[in-house]
């Protein structure tokens, strides 16, 4: 199954990126070329700007208090595990705790490395960091790999407080709704909300069908119809009935 995944507030949709951000970034840190370690700064570039929202820190600290009080009321329930519950309401309280000690705007230290700086102003330029252009960033690039590593490391340890506040928050959010087997009659469906409110609509399609979702969602329905993807021209859409599920989750 391939799985989509649509946000229907600009928090989830920023929470999202920067998971996805901190998951490539992880990934190519861990590989051992320099071209791959390249592709880690600008990953890491994005994630600064991406992060830098003044909002997002008290977002996720006011998020992880709620969950915390709706654990709370689960105590003492027979139907509730006491050590499960215990263990995500420790889970939540660490992550509250290393969230609130991140000191000044998210990455600022970042903005203050005068020789990342100079990398970051020239990655938007089209062959802008080749060696002529930057000599001590060519340097850095043929130093050792375990050195290059831990510098990266370094760099982003200070924004992982961020990665396991906003992991926490995702994944209750994806656990909070129920799958649904459903049908696109002609590659179209819509279901009317009637008043009810959503964060984030997931679509779980077989990976053999070579279709695409798109998603549009108003205050009174939500709209999907599926297309062909289509590598020159523009997708269109299936004709055929297309088996899907959606899972509507909301915190």
């Amino acid at each position: 199954m391939i799985t989509y995944e649509y946000p229907l507030s600009e928090r989830v949709r920023t929470l999202l990126r920067l998971e996805d951000l901190f998951e490539k970034l992880v990934y190519f840190t861990s590989a051992p070329g320099g071209a791959e370690h390249h592709v880690a700064l600008v990953l890491l570039f994005e994630l600064l700007e991406v992060a830098g929202r003044a909002d997002l820190k008290f977002d996720l600290v006011q998020e992880l208090e709620r969950q915390r009080q709706i654990l709370l009321s689960f105590r003492n329930n027979p139907d509730i595990s006491e050590d499960a519950l215990s263990g995500a309401l420790y889970e939540i309280e660490q992550a509250s705790t290393q969230l609130l000690a991140v000191q000044g705007k998210i990455g600022h230290y970042l903005r203050e490395n005068e020789w990342l700086m100079s990398i970051k102003n020239r990655v938007g330029i089209p062959g802008g960091v080749c060696e002529f252009d930057l000599p001590g960033y060519h340097y850095w690039l043929n130093r050792d790999v375990s050195e290059r590593q831990k510098n990266i490391e370094t760099w982003l340890s200070p924004m992982l407080p961020i990665r396991q506040a906003l992991t926490i928050v995702l994944r209750l959010l994806r656990a909070s709704g129920r799958s649904d087997q459903l049908l696109a009659k002609n590659g179209t469906y819509q279901v009317m909300l009637g008043g009810r409110s959503y964060q984030l609509i997931r679509l779980q399609v077989m990976k053999n069908n070579p279709v695409i979702p798109e998603i549009s969602a108003g205050k009174l329905a939500i709209n999907i119809r599926f297309l062909r993807p289509d590598m020159v021209q523009r997708p269109r859409q299936v004709e055929a009935d297309i088996e899907f599920d959606m899972t509507l989750c909301n915190l």
